[in-house]
């Protein structure tokens, strides 16, 4: 507890909002964008919708804030906002444009704010003076971020005709249809005031009362980690209940809220310098987070930006900038006595990303894990929760130790049958999120729990592929229920004691009759391998499905989602299939292969995949983010280069301004040694064709 909170005086906002100002339609004609930029009003017709002009649909974080723009971390940021916003083929918004348009809200289309869970993308637009965002649905992460930092959120499109005759709002247009907390979170206008009211006793906290139900395997670890008044973590069981030995913890339902406690809390250098401000200026420079056994730190995103950053940037003093982020981190680090894996001391790359390093050596079955960045649900591989957070509620966690949450729905994702040796887990993501049903947003904030025969054969590796990828679905996270694999995975891993790794997934799985929001069933052999085309790791479609042979410039192999050891074992079985047919990487080809860790790294030396790749014509790095962050090789450097990766997003301008296409590691690779976009075909299956001629 930091006692001097407690005399902290905090005021809720007025209970009626007026905004003074214009409004910024983000539409997907550019020159729209420009004329309003230069101060004309666009009309809009709120009564009849379709006499307006389109709303650009999907704008990410990475066109809000793009990457090397989230070095500042201060109030440079109003600068920064809509700078990667693709309408058409242009980047019609400049430098401080928005802060100049005196804009007070914005509107835009279908799933507002996907991809990365940077709170530099809602902080840029507040300090450029946007205090209401209007869209048809809103992506989870990025909702509550806004939420977090005070930023007004709607999906009520009449609210446009008010702003523009600057007529007051009623507080309850914004909170009506929310949960207790996350109303009184906007009435406080922000997470940390609510916090310093939460411990001040000042609000009220339901109490969580759900009768005992059939409840999915992500229900039962909430229902272990919401906090009870009287008792820490866990819900209680209600009286009727205790007779039964299954209800020393009690039940929850989607929509209960609360604050759960947090097992494990880390964040990189992208978010910590930016919490630790918000921390120093809020509580105190000298005030201690709590419990900093239980937080990590990493050095993962920008290890190599220096390689691939442009004259340009660094004119603009950002790499000095991405520097100081580095040094901030470990200066906060050092102070608060917590764990930092760093930068390797004898060559250059880092320990590894977060989410690898996160799985192979801390998280464990049935725990809560928050961290800074979207792509928390990796760790779901194990069967935990875990799920990205923003930079708010990083810094609030190091004072609490806990996280707002409102149990989400869950949706069961069944893929049947036995998959073709040339499919991976990424095909079937990729497969999932070309459904309509994730395409049009009826996923957002759920729960994706993945089962069936086709996922339980996948290794623990696999697995996290799909759970990591739950980003890209806007789901809330991904999990799949720990069996056989995950205790093989802790023992071979970890060296954990086999008996007690399988003490841990004891009770770890969804009742029978659960209830699901929705069921996607799936048969694995109808799924070949799959590409995402340019633009949205949503443009699934079969490899064989495309057009036209597609020439590739660049490939790529890497990152937490495709850089773990089984991914390398994807690359290596190419590439010696490559290399006995006396091929290589194609001449007109730069193939990349990063490690996701070092353990990784070890294991492809162990496995001997160092001299299977470097006589391959493969480059291999070191552990980071890379070019998946657009900051270290792999990166397109022209419009026109194409391409092809195993990463997980290709939004525009995500990794270079060329077109990316993503797919699986054996498709990747594949596709490195033709020159172009390839299934892979086993060599086993080909010598049993050709004997059958």
């Amino acid at each position: 507890m930091i006692t001097s909170l407690l005399d902290r005086k905090i005021d809720k906002r007025p209970n009626k909002v007026r905004l003074q100002g214009r409004i910024l339609f983000l539409t997907e004609d550019p020159e729209l964008i420009k004329r309003q930029l230069a101060g004309e009003d666009l009309p809009w017709d709120t009564r009849h919708p379709a006499n307006n002009p389109k709303l650009r649909d999907d704008i990410s974080t990475d066109e809000i804030t793009p990457a090397h723009y989230c070095f500042y971390f201060d109030e440079t940021l109003g600068e920064i906002p809509y700078l990667g916003l693709k309408c058409g083929d242009m980047l019609p918004i400049g430098r401080s444009d928005v802060k100049k348009g005196g804009f007070v809200c914005a509107v835009s289309g279908k799933r507002r704010g996907k991809g990365s869970s940077r709170e530099q993308s809602p902080y840029a637009e507040m300090c450029a003076g946007i205090q209401l965002v209007i869209a048809e649905n809103i992506e989870r992460i990025y909702k509550q971020n806004c939420q977090n930092l005070g930023l007004l959120t709607s999906t009520n499109f009449s609210l446009i005709d008010k702003v523009r005759a600057a007529e007051e709002i009623p507080l309850t247009e914004f909170t009506t249809g929310e949960d207790e907390i996350t109303r009184q979170v906007i009435e406080y206008g922000g997470l940390f005031p609510f916090n310093v009211a939460r411990l001040q006793k000042k609000v009220f906290l339901p109490p969580i009362e759900t009768e005992k139900r059939p409840m999915t395997l992500a229900e039962k670890i909430f229902a272990r980690h919401m906090l009870d008044s009287q008792r820490g973590a866990g819900v209680p069981a209600r009286p009727a209940e205790k007779s039964s030995a299954q209800a020393v913890t009690g039940a929850v339902k989607p929509g209960d809220t609360g604050f759960a406690r947090a097992d494990l809390r880390f964040s990189h250098e992208y978010v910590t310098p930016m919490a630790a401000i918000f921390f120093e200026r809020y509580v105190g420079k000298d005030a201690k987070v709590s419990d900093p056994s239980s937080i990590l730190f990493f050095r993962d995103h920008l290890t190599f930006l220096d390689e691939v950053i442009s004259e340009e940037k660094k004119k603009l003093g950002l790499l000095d900038l991405a520097t100081q982020l580095k040094l901030k981190q470990q200066d906060f680090a050092a102070r608060q006595g917590i764990k930092l894996h760093g930068e390797l001391k004898d060559r250059k790359g880092s320990e590894g990303i977060c989410h690898s390093i996160v799985l192979e050596s801390y998280a464990l079955p049935g725990q809560l894990n928050i961290g800074s960045d979207s792509h928390t649900p990796h760790v779901g591989a194990i069967g935990c929760v875990a799920f990205g957070i923003g930079t708010t509620d990083v810094f609030n966690s190091w004072i609490t130790k806990d996280v707002r949450v409102k149990v989400p729905e869950s949706v069961r994702i069944i893929i049947r049958g036995r998959k073709h040796p040339n499919v991976t887990a990424k095909d079937f993501i990729l497969r999932i999120l070309s459904l309509d049903y994730v395409r049009s947003g009826k996923a957002l904030a759920k729960v994706m729990e993945y089962a069936g025969e086709a996922i339980e054969k996948l290794s623990v590796d696999e697995r996290a592929t799909l759970t990591n990828m739950a980003a890209e679905i806007g789901g809330f996270t991904g999990i799949v229920a720990p069996d056989g694999k995950a205790v093989d995975f802790l023992v071979e891993r970890r060296g954990m004691d086999r008996k007690k790794a399988e003490s841990l997934v004891e009770g770890l799985y969804s009742d029978p009759d659960a209830q699901y929001a929705h069921t996607i069933e799936l048969d694995a052999a109808e799924i070949t391998p799959m590409v995402a085309t340019p633009g949205d790791p949503g443009n699934g479609k079969y490899v064989r499905e495309l057009d036209m042979p597609v020439p590739i410039e660049l490939a790529y192999g890497g990152t937490c989602t495709a850089g773990k050891n089984e991914d390398m074992d994807m690359y290596a079985r190419v590439l010696a299939d490559a290399l006995k047919q006396g091929k290589r990487v194609s001449d007109s080809v730069k193939f990349y292969i990063q490690f996701g860790s070092q353990e990784t790294r070890d294991y492809c030396i162990r496995k001997g995949y160092l001299d299977v790749f470097q006589k391959a014509g493969a480059h291999v790095i070191e552990p980071s983010c890379g070019a998946c962050i657009n900051a270290g090789p792999g990166v397109t450097t022209r419009p026109e280069q194409v391409v092809i990766s195993a990463q997980n997003r290709n939004f525009p301008g995500r990794s270079g301004p060329g077109q990316m296409y993503l797919a699986s590691p054996l498709t990747v690779a594949a596709s490195a040694v033709a020159g172009y976009i390839v299934e892979y075909e086993p060599s086993t299956e080909r010598e049993l064709a050709a004997a059958g001629r």
